[in-house]
């Protein structure tokens, strides 16, 4: 899966693309030839005809802020190359856009092979653009963010523990296997500010079936 970030600040990307999961998914392993993700960031600021690469403009009709420019946007996007027969699907990040979840997420996992995520910023993106490059508008909660630069790296996370390859094993999804929400791991007995807190007997007693029980209800006696 290939994953195509367009957005005026690349930089506040590299930390997390840079880290963990992602930063070992984007890299070959062994025999493996080609890495089960790569990331690409694109600023539409090197698609602008302006001597200082501005991107972004007064909105019309008034307004406070400052409303990203079409065409930059546009031509980034017209730059792409796409081989025949890629499917490729184009997300706009926006509080109004459909909530996106985990179904969305294995759904762009087997249906697409590459993602563009367009990132908007201060008041948004000119209209215009989800008409002219066909996109949907995306939105990670219902909440407003100052960019869409942290919602782009929401749906690569999701959308990459999907793919084959990235996670390793396919157990390794928390949603396809049994778990009760709690986990815990050694010591037993925590002491900690004078009060001992101990992890649940069932959890101790190598009773697969209990075990699977106890983490598949919601009241679970210790």
């Amino acid at each position: 899966m290939k994953f195509t970030v367009l957005t005026l600040f690349p930089e506040s990307l590299e930390s997390y693309r840079n880290s963990s999961m992602i930063k070992r998914a984007c890299l070959p392993v062994g025999k493996r030839k080609r890495a089960p993700i790569s990331i690409q960031v694109i600023n539409p600021r090197d698609y602008t005809d302006d001597p200082h690469h501005k991107a972004d403009d007064k909105p019309y009709g008034g307004g406070p802020g400052m409303v990203m420019k079409a065409l930059p946007i546009v031509k980034a996007v017209d730059a792409l190359s796409l081989k025949k027969g890629v499917k490729r699907k184009i997300l706009i990040m926006s509080p109004r856009g459909t909530q996106f979840t985990q179904a969305e997420a294995k759904k762009y996992a087997k249906k697409y092979d590459e993602l563009v995520l367009i990132a908007g910023h201060y008041e948004g993106i000119d209209a215009r653009v989800k008409k002219i490059v066909k996109a949907e508008e995306v939105s990670v909660g219902p909440y407003t963010l100052t960019g869409g630069e942290l919602p782009a790296l929401i749906i690569i996370d999701a959308v990459s523990r999907h793919i084959p390859g990235v996670l390793g094993k396919a157990e390794s999804l928390e949603e396809g296997r049994i778990t009760s929400g709690e986990t815990y791991t050694r010591p037993e007995v925590l002491i900690c500010k004078g009060k001992k807190y101990r992890v649940p007997k069932v959890l101790l007693s190598g009773h697969h079936k209990n075990i699977d029980s106890y983490r598949s209800t919601s009241k679970k006696p210790l």
